[in-house]
């Protein structure tokens, strides 16, 4: 048996012996994830795999390394000057691929473009209140309030060419479904000053990306030149394609494959922490349903009601038999890898069937009732799996799960705001994107009012007035105490109030080809500029 790969930090660097298929010097790295991408336009979809990808041809000003470490990326260095504004020096010698310039009004342009109609990433806009060209390599950026995640915040703003954009009528954000339509160019095309370009995309089927031979940065750590993805839905299919030596890394792999693939020649399981909670959220927002037999209420409006099947969810029974033990049951919608966590804080709503039918029939429904829930079953690890075990325990105090599992594409589609909100019970996963658990606040808890760019995320409309003023403290404070005090409150109240049902932190779970080396960051996201070939 082979020895697991070592964990630090949530972080796991290899550089293991050269065995397998590929050939010493190869520069070609394939790869599979369960689901393709589901846009280029960087502004599209703030889901983990789409910016991930694309962050191998975009860059922000400000990234993660491979240790979730920030680092200056398309800036080369900021000072705060007041509370509220904040000067960065910009790399100069940037060029986007087509061979355009990287100056100071890409900023400009991209904070607007994020701010579009079509963009998913209004909230990561909104912590901007303005940004102010000193010259071609100097910004002034300035916040609506003191703010102590800027830099967080800067992680996931990436930077697009604004001649280009123009050129291209690509001037505003195009959602995932509008791929192929006028307006919509940056869905199906990409330029930007990443170390990889798109070479050719076929949706759902496969994408190759080579190296961008005129990167300013001639030391990042990457031999691969060419990079072959292509998206596999089936675990079964993504595991016999790293054994048979087809691929040099897949993920996620089912947890039940770890002894498989550690036991097999030439491939290991890649395992590790991941800082995303697996969550359940409800549509509290209708006055009836959209899908349910009740008719003429909405009994999640009932904190009865929510209570009872918080009650009647097993976790431990979740991460036995679905997670093979490598789950951990979560009472709260942030990892323990996110700023602002507080173990204390992190109780599991008891299991209690019992007194799930008790708060059932206080509510007026002893007898149950029948609702739809959605479910991806293809993005998180076990996902249709864990909906299928939620609906059984439901099952047992009355209530009736018809459930709606789909692609990735689909759900998302169905259950977001450009469909709508289209959702009456689902299931979610969530990674903050600045490792900071405002971003949870702002994408989740907010309350989102027409025309907010704030709840882009909180499908089942859940709303607390004091959650948002929490937020606007946690956003500005930077007293650590007082700002960890408003985070513990807002917890407090959403777990009294069961806003959500959080579930789990899924692990990180991928499968390997020996002598690959990779940086596995506790975000998900594999960053081809560490991942080197034998």
């Amino acid at each position: 048996m082979k020895l697991k790969s070592l964990v630090i930090a949530g972080v796991s660097a290899l550089a293991l012996g050269v065995t397998g298929a590929a050939s010493v010097g190869a520069q070609t790295f394939k790869f599979a994830f369960q689901a393709d991408a589901q846009s280029l336009d960087p502004h599209a979809l703030f889901e983990t795999f789409t910016i991930g990808m694309l962050a191998n041809v975009y860059e922000p000003l400000v990234a993660y390394d491979g240790e979730m470490k920030k680092v200056p990326r398309l800036a080369t260095g900021w000072e705060i000057v007041s509370p509220t504004k904040w000067r960065f020096k910009l790399r100069q010698g940037v060029k986007f691929q087509n061979g355009n310039a990287f100056t100071a009004d890409d900023v400009l342009f991209t904070w607007e473009r994020m701010g579009s109609e079509g963009s998913d990433l209004k909230a990561v806009a909104a912590q901007i209140k303005n940004i102010i060209i000193i010259d071609d390599f100097t910004i002034e950026i300035e916040t609506p309030v003191p703010n102590p995640i800027l830099l967080n915040d800067l992680t996931g703003m990436f930077i697009m060419d604004k001649e280009w954009s123009v050129a291209n009528n690509a001037t505003e954000a195009s959602s995932p479904k509008d791929a192929g339509r006028d307006g919509a160019f940056a869905t199906l095309n990409a330029n930007g000053t990443g170390p990889f370009m798109v070479e050719s995309r076929q949706p759902d089927v496969k994408t190759v990306m080579v190296r961008y031979d005129d990167h300013w940065n001639k030391d990042i750590a990457t031999n691969v030149t060419r990079v072959e993805f292509t998206p596999i839905k089936q675990a079964a299919t993504r595991v016999a394609a790293l054994l048979s030596g087809q691929l040099d890394l897949v993920y996620p792999v089912p947890v039940q494959d770890w002894n498989r693939l550690n036991s097999a020649p030439g491939v290991r399981a890649l395992t590790g922490p991941e800082a995303r909670t697996i969550f359940l959220g409800m549509d509290q927002i209708r006055d009836e349903l959209l899908y349910s037999s009740v008719k003429g209420k909405n009994p999640f409006k009932d904190v009865r009601v929510r209570k009872a099947f918080a009650a009647a969810i097993d976790l431990e029974a979740i991460k036995k038999a679905i997670m093979r033990g490598a789950a951990t049951p979560s009472g709260l919608m942030w990892a323990p890898q996110i700023e602002g966590f507080e173990a204390s804080a992190n109780t599991p709503y008891k299991y209690d069937p019992e007194m799930s039918k008790k708060l059932l029939t206080e509510a007026g429904y002893g007898d149950g009732f029948t609702v739809t829930m959605d479910c991806p079953n293809n993005r998180y690890v076990n996902d249709e799996k864990i909906c299928q075990a939620v609906a059984g325990m439901l099952a047992k105090v009355g209530v009736k799960i018809d459930l709606l599992a789909q692609p990735k594409s689909k759900y998302f589609a169905k259950v977001m705001a450009q469909g709508g909100y289209d959702t009456s019970f689902y299931l979610l996963g969530w990674t903050p994107g600045t490792m900071d658990a405002y971003n949870v606040f702002s994408f989740l808890l907010a309350c989102r009012p027409e025309g907010s760019k704030t709840g882009a995320f909180n499908f089942g409309g859940y709303c607390n007035e004091r959650i948002d003023e929490l937020a606007q403290i946690i956003v500005s404070e930077t007293d650590v105490a007082k700002r960890q005090a408003a985070i513990n409150e807002g917890a407090k109240i959403l777990k009294d109030e069961v806003g959500y049902l959080p579930l789990h932190q899924q692990p990180l779970s991928w499968g390997i080809r020996d002598g690959v080396s990779v940086a596995q960051r506790a975000d998900n996201v594999l960053d081809w500029r560490n991942v080197v070939m034998p």
